[in-house]
C-alpha cells in the first residue's frame, strides 16, 4: 500500500484535491475524498462540481442515494461504496482505515508540518506501506520530493 504525502504551498486544499481527483478519473480509477469537518466537505464538493465547461468533476455524499455509482464520493470515514482503490485525506489526519487503499494521498499544509513528519516516521518503519512525499513547484505541479 502507498502513502503520499502532499505538502500543500501554492494552492488551497480544495484545488488540489479537484487536481488530484482529475488524475485519479483519468487513470480510470474510483475516489474518496476523507474530510472530518462538514463544511470543508461541502467546499470540496462544490470546488469538483464547478470545475470548467463539461470537466466538471461528479461526486456524492458516501452516505447518499446511488454512491456505488459516483466516481468520486465526499466522506467523513473512509468507507467506500463506490469500490474506490485510491483515497484522498483532505483534512491531513490519519485514519489507520485509510491503510485498506492501494493509495492514499495526505494532504497537509505548513501548520501541520511537525504532525505530518511524525506520521511519516511512523509509516516508514511499517512493512506494509510505501511513502512518498511530493512538494507543489511553483508552477503548480507537484514533484516527488525529500
Amino acid at each position: 500500500m502507498r502513502v503520499d504525502f502532499y505538502q500543500l504551498s501554492n494552492d488551497p486544499v480544495d484545488v488540489t484535491v479537484a487536481k488530484l481527483a482529475r488524475k485519479v478519473l483519468q487513470a480510470g480509477e474510483r475516489l474518496v475524498v476523507v474530510a472530518a469537518d462538514e463544511r470543508l466537505r461541502e467546499h470540496i464538493s462544490k470546488t469538483l462540481w464547478e470545475q470548467g465547461g463539461g470537466s466538471f468533476l461528479a461526486n456524492g455524499p458516501a452516505d447518499g442515494p446511488h454512491a456505488a455509482r459516483q466516481p468520486i464520493l465526499i466522506a467523513e470515514t473512509c468507507a467506500a461504496p463506490n469500490e474506490a482503490r485510491m483515497a484522498i485525506l483532505a483534512d491531513g489526519q490519519w485514519r489507520e482505515d485509510a491503510s485498506g487503499f492501494d493509495r492514499t494521498m495526505l494532504l497537509f499544509d505548513a501548520e501541520a508540518t511537525e504532525a505530518a513528519r511524525g506520521l511519516w516516521r511512523e509509516l516508514a518503519a511499517r512493512e506494509d506501506i510505501d511513502n512518498r512525499i511530493f512538494k507543489q513547484t511553483p508552477e503548480g505541479g507537484w514533484r516527488e520530493g525529500r
